[in-house]
């Protein structure tokens, strides 16, 4: 019954992932133009007001960032009588997206460098935040939110939820420096592809010829399509990329299964084939239990009572047949074959294995 269960759960799970994809997907989604990207941000910062989870005294570099910030502020104190279980050092980090004016505002995330136990009900004191290039782009600052928390008894017992030494501002950052990108003044521009792949070059720079009314965009390569902006647009670049970006497309994929082991999950791509192979599966179950048993002396022996464990194991081994399978034209025959073989989703991991290592199965075996 339990068997039954897991192939029709199988089944019904890969017949929703197979059905035909007709809208397709659109440029602005598979493809991004040169230039037009978020840029990464970081900065080193002090989270203080903590519940006693903060860093240890032997955090040394947590103690001396809090004695600077005091003596900038005309508090002198001795690094070595600072107490910080109240306070964690922390790395901030964000994204600064593209055309980001000053004042815009951008969620940061915080995330704790030292032992400290929890960053929950802390508050970031103001952190400059800076790019690869050193320049400072943005300031954050505001109460930090973790969704989680840490708490443990003088017993050593604990209880966790979430993580709550990472956390996050919302709108916690504010731009001060603007990254210039510049697109008005351009004649041509770079469109790539975020998953590389020719015949997803070609069709994109066809449909945008197409829609363009001629020669105007050419594939280089795997990845980059370049397309010339027309005399209508020079002074319209913004309408030209808009237009570009809604334009639709079906992006060709290669052939891959993608096994997660530990979570039991196994995704198989739309072209995946397996050519006819005869293939028997069966379980083998080991079964080991111990029990304890007490050895009582004899009265006036002198001897002692131990303990000694008796072990029983038991194998047993499920009935396997031959089936052959392969030869299909869709996924869903592939799928369908798995299936009449009563095969779990375990089972179909080691399948899937055994049938790329015979040669019979045409795509890309990834294990995660």
């Amino acid at each position: 019954m339990k068997r039954l269960f897991w192939s029709a759960a199988i089944l019904g799970c890969f017949l929703v992932l197979v059905a035909p994809n007709v809208q397709g997907a659109r440029i602005k989604d598979v493809a991004r133009f040169m230039g037009v990207r978020p840029n990464a941000l970081f900065g080193y910062g002090l989270v203080v007001g903590l519940n006693g989870t903060g860093d240890n005294n032997k955090t040394q570099f947590t103690t001396s960032t809090l004695a600077n910030f005091l003596d900038r502020m005309g508090i002198h104190v001795d690094p070595d009588s600072v107490k910080v279980k109240n306070v964690a050092a922390v790395m901030v980090t964000a994204k600064l997206p593209p055309f980001a004016r000053v004042g815009t505002k951008l969620d940061v995330q915080v995330s704790s460098i030292g032992d400290a136990k929890s960053l929950e009900g802390g508050t970031l004191l103001m952190t400059t935040l800076q790019g690869p290039d050193g320049q400072v782009y943005a300031v954050a600052q505001g109460p930090v939110s973790t969704g989680g928390f840490s708490a443990s008894g003088a017993s050593g017992s604990s209880v966790q939820k979430n993580h709550p030494t990472v956390g996050y501002i919302s709108q916690g950052a504010v731009v001060e420096r603007e990254f210039p990108v510049r697109i008005d003044d351009l004649g041509q521009l770079d469109l790539v592809l975020n998953n590389p792949d020719f015949s997803t070059a070609d069709q994109t720079a066809r449909a945008i010829n197409l829609a363009l009314g001629g020669p105007y965009a050419r594939a280089v390569d795997g990845a980059t399509i370049q397309v010339g902006v027309p005399p209508s647009y020079r002074s319209d670049i913004v309408g030209l990329i808009s237009q570009v970006e809604a334009l639709e497309i079906r992006p060709d994929t290669p052939a891959k299964v993608v096994i997660n082991e530990r979570t039991g999950t196994i995704v198989l791509g739309e072209n995946v084939r397996i050519s006819p192979v005869a293939v028997a599966h069966g379980n083998l179950t080991v079964q080991i239990s111990e029990q304890p048993a007490v050895s009582q002396p004899l009265p006036f022996s002198q001897g002692r009572t131990v303990v000694t464990p008796q072990s029983t194991v038991q194998v047993q081994e499920g009935k396997g047949s031959i089936n052959v399978l392969g030869g299909g034209s869709t996924i869903g025959q592939v799928v369908q074959g798995l299936n009449a073989i009563g095969a779990t989703p375990r089972d179909i991991m080691t399948i899937l294995q055994a049938i790329k290592a015979s040669g019979a199965l045409h795509a890309e075996l990834e294990i995660i």
